[in-house]
C-alpha cells in the first residue's frame, strides 16, 4: 500500500480544477469558480469565494497562454497567501500587545503607509532572490572560464541551467525546514490528495483522501522544474555570449549582459513549459512519465502528508469550485 501510496494515480479522469496551498488553508480554482478555505486559530474554517472570468483568446493560445496564465496565476496565488495570513490569526481569544515598532508605525505611518512598506519590501527581496538566481550562475561560468585555457563557452549554458536547479533545490529545502512552510507543504499535500481523489472518481471524505497520492504532474513545483529544464535546451541553441560580441573584459558585466539578453527568451521557455505540463496533465505515458519524473521528485520536498484538519480545508476549497451543470471540467 505505501508504495501505490508514493506513486500517482492514471484514473483516466483529469480535471483542470486545482490550487495552491496557503498558509493555514487551500486556494483552488474550477471552471466558473475560485475558492479558498482558511483554518482560523479558533479552529473555524473561513470559506470565500469568487466567480472567475470567461477565459480570453490569449489565455487560450497554444504557447501564448503560458505566460498570461502564469503571471494571473502569480497574482492570484499572491493575494490569497496574504489574505491567508491575516485570517489565519483570527478568532484567538489572547489579544497580543503591539510592539514598540507597530506603535510608532501606526503613529507616524499609518495602516496604508504600513501596508506600502511591506509591498516594497516584498517586491525588493523578489528582486534580490532573482538576481542571485539569474546573475550567479553565469558570473560564475565567466570566472571558470577565466581561469582555464581550454574553449568552454559550449557548456556555459548548461552549466548555468544546472547552478540554477541546484540554487533552487537548495533554497526549497532550506525554506522546508521552517516551522511555517512545513504547515503550507502539508496543505499543499492536501490540495494534491484532494484533486487526486476528486479524479478517482471517489467521495470526497477525509477517510477517501488519506491515502491517496500527494504527488501530482500538474504541480507549480512540476512546472518550475520543466522551465528551467527548457531554458538550458533554448539558451543551448541560442547563444549568447555578449562577452565575446564585444570584447567585455569586466567578468560581472559581461555576465550581467548576458542574463539581460536571455530575459526575452523568458516568455517563450515559460510557454513551451506550460504546454509540456498540460500535456503531463493530461496523458500518462513514457514520454510524460520521462518529463515529469524531476518534478514528480521535487514534491518529494514540496508536500508532506497532511493531518485530518488540513484535509478538510482542501475539501472546503475544492466542493464550490466542482463542476456546476453544464460545466466542462475535463482537462
Amino acid at each position: 500500500m505505501s508504495k501505490n501510496k508514493n506513486k500517482p494515480l492514471d484514473t483516466g479522469k483529469k480535471t483542470t480544477v486545482g490550487g495552491q496551498a496557503l498558509i493555514e488553508g487551500v486556494m483552488m480554482k474550477g471552471v466558473s469558480v475560485g475558492a479558498m478555505a482558511v483554518r482560523k486559530k479558533d479552529g473555524e474554517i473561513y470559506t470565500e469565494t469568487w466567480e472567475i472570468p470567461e477565459k480570453r483568446w490569449y489565455n487560450k493560445a497554444l504557447f501564448i497562454r503560458g505566460c498570461f496564465n502564469f503571471v494571473q496565476s502569480l497574482k492570484e496565488g499572491y493575494t490569497c497567501m496574504n489574505k491567508s495570513a491575516e485570517i489565519s490569526e483570527e478568532g484567538d481569544d489572547e489579544d497580543e500587545e503591539p510592539t514598540k515598532l507597530d506603535l510608532w508605525l501606526d503613529k507616524h505611518v499609518g495602516e496604508k503607509g504600513v501596508e506600502a512598506i511591506v509591498g516594497v519590501i516584498s517586491f525588493l527581496m523578489v528582486v534580490a532572490m532573482l538576481a542571485v538566481f539569474f546573475f550567479v550562475p553565469s558570473f560564475l561560468f565567466s570566472l571558470i572560464e577565466g581561469a582555464v585555457e581550454a574553449d568552454i563557452s559550449m557548456w556555459k549554458a548548461t552549466f548555468e541551467g544546472v547552478v540554477k536547479l541546484l540554487l533552487f533545490i537548495a533554497y526549497m529545502a532550506l525554506i522546508a525546514q521552517m516551522k511555517m512552510m512545513k504547515r503550507v507543504y502539508e496543505y499543499h499535500g492536501a490540495e494534491h490528495k484532494t484533486i487526486a481523489c476528486y479524479e478517482a472518481g471517489k467521495e470526497l471524505t477525509v477517510e477517501n483522501i488519506k491515502p491517496m497520492c500527494r504527488f501530482h504532474p500538474r504541480c507549480g513545483t512540476s512546472f518550475i522544474i520543466i522551465t528551467l529544464i527548457v531554458s538550458i535546451i533554448v539558451t543551448s541553441i541560442v547563444p549568447i555570449n555578449p562577452a565575446e560580441w564585444w570584447s567585455i573584459e569586466n567578468k560581472a558585466l559581461g555576465a550581467l549582459l548576458r542574463v539581460l539578453l536571455k530575459l526575452p527568451l523568458l516568455p517563450f521557455e515559460v510557454g513551451i513549459s506550460y504546454e509540456l505540463i498540460r500535456l503531463a496533465g493530461k496523458y500518462s505515458n513514457p514520454i510524460t512519465k520521462f518529463f515529469s519524473a524531476p518534478g514528480l521528485w521535487m514534491q518529494r520536498l514540496t508536500t508532506r502528508e497532511p493531518d485530518e484538519k488540513q484535509i478538510e480545508c482542501a475539501i472546503a476549497a475544492v466542493i464550490p469550485c466542482l463542476p456546476k451543470e453544464g460545466e466542462n471540467d475535463n482537462w
